[in-house]
């Protein structure tokens, strides 16, 4: 019996990988409870953690610091690489109103969370932990950590036992905000339902399929690649059905004749445009584009070799080369038309029509295997951070202020993992990850991060609260959480006039809160919440970890 005593009070490696691995197990059980249909999740980590060291397990403290940092860095840097190929995107059109507001969340959170400051004296330090834990944002945790580290070469226990105080009413606070709007503002779902269907009538990037008859004498006789330099637009023509009632493959070389029928896939903003190009407006039958040769086929091929990464569809000249037609291309579930100059990435899922010998063909320059999309490229990944952790670690000197500015091992991951995500395979590299891959990085990322931050604020944790004013700490949290989702909400549907599901998922996205959305989905019915979730989410994580860092140089 002595040895398994040994076990957990004496340290070694085997002890600090049980003691971890115990606490991450318990943590991952308790995260199965939910009250009121509401779960705390991954975070009964942090508070397995703490209820371990207070009861006296704790394991060696140059491995707990090496743990808690590696798995910071694992867990941001999954973030950047799921973020990044959205991130840029997301300020495009409606994107910035409602990054705009999502900014505006953020930055009133840390006004609040300043004035509480200087209200009541409370260290800055345990401020930010409370801010981080108010809006249950563990990167903004780590990254305030990192930089007290940094600065005062020292770790500060108030900081993690803050956002441990804070954080389960921050994800009741953050659902009971949007109710609130709700209730303001009288919001009738099934009215907003309604608004939604009337908008989605007129969506410009909506991809259609029309039939068009050929009516026009300017490109009577001309060839389609010719025709679309005319026209200017994006679109593909994938069938012809002449006079003869005989329906081919279309390819850039292919001519079109008056009275000739085309099949036409484009952007529904493009389609008055190409139709006074190209003729009339036919009514469209999906049946009666058939091709009777039972070798000509449509087929998804996808994108799994590393030389077609980064080249674009004009590059490749598949259509000459093998005689099919790419139609359109889906990227992370979103159709695109397949336009010439779209660069290709690992992991896209090409439309194509043609014969199956010339799809054949095709597919092997493209790969279309899915076990290589299953082998996560490990070298692109470690790379990465080994950069982020180089750009992490320069120091950058800011006038009137002592100690120069680091962005950490949190803000350096998770700007080259957004980098590498979107511009890697202009470079030929490929940073494509299955979402299964990425997930299973990034849980054990965050596992590790919060065991260790329980096991190292646990020891006075519960001294603290008792007899510290550590419960006031819960108040200042629900006011940083409610106050700036409330006023920011009110402007959003008020001033903005967001639709109250748009505006659910924004809310839920400017805290990164994933049991909100979860709320928002089931009470929407519809998937509008996720989108403004995921259109927010790359923004707002990049400002949570910025300006928590910035609280701990400034303040």
């Amino acid at each position: 019996m002595e040895w398994l005593i040994n076990l957990f009070a004496s340290e070694s490696v085997a002890q600090s990988v049980v003691i971890l691995a115990a606490v991450i197990s318990v943590g991952i059980l308790l995260s199965k409870i939910k009250i009121a249909n509401i779960s705390f999740g991954i975070t009964w980590i942090l508070f397995a953690g703490i209820a371990f060291s207070h009861f006296g397990l704790k394991i060696n403290p140059g491995v707990l610091h090496f743990a808690k940092e590696f798995g910071l860095i694992l867990f941001v840097y999954s973030i950047g690489l799921q973020v990044g190929p959205g991130f840029f995107s997301s300020f495009k059109k409606g994107g910035i109103k409602l990054n705009l507001i999502a900014s505006g969340i953020v930055l009133a959170g840390v006004a609040t969370t300043l004035i509480i400051h200087y209200a009541t004296s409370l260290p800055m330090s345990t401020m930010t932990g409370i801010l981080s834990g108010a809006i249950t944002n563990t990167p903004g945790l780590g990254a305030a950590q990192q930089t007290y580290l940094d600065i005062n070469g020292s770790t500060d226990p108030s900081i993690a036992m803050g956002y441990a105080v804070a954080y389960p009413l921050g994800v009741l606070g953050i659902i009971f905000s949007i109710v609130l709007v709700k209730i303001v503002f009288r919001i009738n779902l099934d009215n907003e339902s309604e608004m939604i269907k009337e908008r989605e009538k007129d969506n410009p990037e909506e991809t259609l399929k029309l039939s068009i008859q050929i009516n026009n004498p300017a490109i009577f006789g001309r060839t389609i690649e010719e025709v679309k330099k005319l026209s200017g637009r994006s679109f593909v023509i994938s069938r012809v059905w002449r006079s003869n009632d005989e329906i081919k493959i279309a390819g850039a070389e292919t001519m079109l004749g008056e009275g000739n029928k085309v099949l036409v896939v484009l952007q529904k903003a493009d389609k008055e445009s190409v139709i006074a190009l190209l003729g009339r407006e036919t009514e469209f039958i999906e049946n009666e584009w058939s091709i009777d040769n039972i070798n000509v086929v449509p087929r998804r091929v996808l994108v799994t070799k590393d030389y077609v990464n980064g080249k674009s569809l004009s590059e490749l000249k598949l259509g000459k080369a093998f005689g099919i037609t790419v139609t359109r291309i889906n990227r992370a579930g979103v159709d695109l038309v397949a336009k010439p100059y779209l660069k290709l990435q690992i992991g896209d899922r090409l439309t194509i029509v043609g014969t199956t010998e010339s799809i054949d063909a095709a597919a092997k320059v493209l790969g279309n295997s899915m076990h290589r999309l299953r082998e996560p490229n490990l070298a692109a990944i470690f790379l990465g951070i080994v950069l982020g952790i180089i750009l992490g670690s320069i120091p950058f000197f800011i006038p009137g202020i002592p100690q120069p500015v680091k962005l950490g091992l949190a803000g350096g991951p998770l700007i080259i993992a957004i980098l590498m995500s979107k511009f890697g395979p202009k470079f030929k590299l490929v940073t494509y990850t299955t979402m299964s891959a990425n997930l299973m990085l990034r849980e054990v990322g965050i596992s590790l991060f919060l065991a260790c931050v329980g096991l190292d604020a646990g020891g006075g944790f519960v001294d603290t609260i008792v007899n510290q004013g550590g419960a006031i700490w819960i108040l200042y949290g629900a006011i940083i959480t409610v106050v700036p989702l409330f006023i920011m909400g009110a402007i959003g549907r008020w001033y903005f006039k967001l639709n109250y599901f748009t505006l659910m998922g924004l809310m839920a996205g400017s805290t990164t809160d994933p049991p909100a959305l979860a709320y928002a989905n089931s009470a929407a019915g519809n998937d509008l919440p996720a989108v403004s979730y995921a259109t927010v989410y790359p923004l707002t994580m990049f400002l949570r970890v910025l300006t928590a860092q910035l609280l701990i140089l400034f303040f």
